[in-house]
């Protein structure tokens, strides 16, 4: 069965041509999610986009994340990007989940959410401390939202504390990372197969 993957960078800064480490961590991922076949399709840069604060699909005028909800949807897989600030996860991130409410209101004739079968995986990347405390704060509005979250679904890198050292200046990725990433990826994958051939039944209006 072939299944397709789509990934969130929430950083808090535009693409400039500079590296980014959340995209470095997403690339580990879509190596050890290939290695699972599965396509990860696209990364989806937030802030090169015009996604407006609200609760709603579609805040009107200008706003871009009706498209960008309509990428995400298409695929099996959810790779939710984002970097640690202030010990929890960044604002951009928290936007993204707060236009994500919109799915408990449109629901089909069964009760399912628009993303009822689909899964979320996280990379989080930062400095110091607020790894933990940044997947709570994804996977429980994730989980409100409809997604499903696998066993060890959380792809993380912290620094020293007081460092300088970002993720995306490592000479190599760490082998923790990657035997997190690999198990991460081969958990997403299954749980997305079996969703994929049986999906969640609904209420059975």
């Amino acid at each position: 069965m072939s299944l397709t993957a789509i990934a969130l960078n929430c950083s808090l800064k535009k693409s400039s041509g500079e590296a980014s480490s959340t995209d470095a961590m997403i690339a580990v991922l879509k190596e050890h999610l290939a290695e699972q076949d599965v396509e990860l399709a696209e990364t989806i840069r937030i802030a090169d986009h015009n996604v407006l604060p609200g609760v709603t699909s579609d805040e009107g005028k200008g706003d871009d994340w009706p498209g960008i909800r309509a990428k995400i949807l298409s695929h099996d897989i959810l790779v939710f990007g984002g970097p640690i600030w202030m010990g929890q996860i960044g604002s951009v991130a928290k936007r993204v989940l707060e236009r994500m409410d919109a799915f408990t209101s449109e629901t089909d004739d069964q009760g399912r959410m628009p993303s009822f079968g689909k899964v979320a995986i996280a990379a989080i990347v930062g400095n110091e401390d607020g790894a933990h405390s940044s997947s709570a704060q994804l996977f429980q509005p994730l989980n409100d939202t409809g997604w499903t979250i696998p066993a060890g679904a959380a792809c993380y890198w912290v620094g020293e504390a007081m460092g300088s050292t970002d993720f995306k200046e490592l000479a190599e990725t760490p082998d923790a990372v990657t035997e997190t990433a690999q198990m991460c990826a081969i958990n997403a994958a299954h749980l997305a197969k079996l969703l994929a051939g049986d999906t969640y039944p609904g209420t059975k209006a």
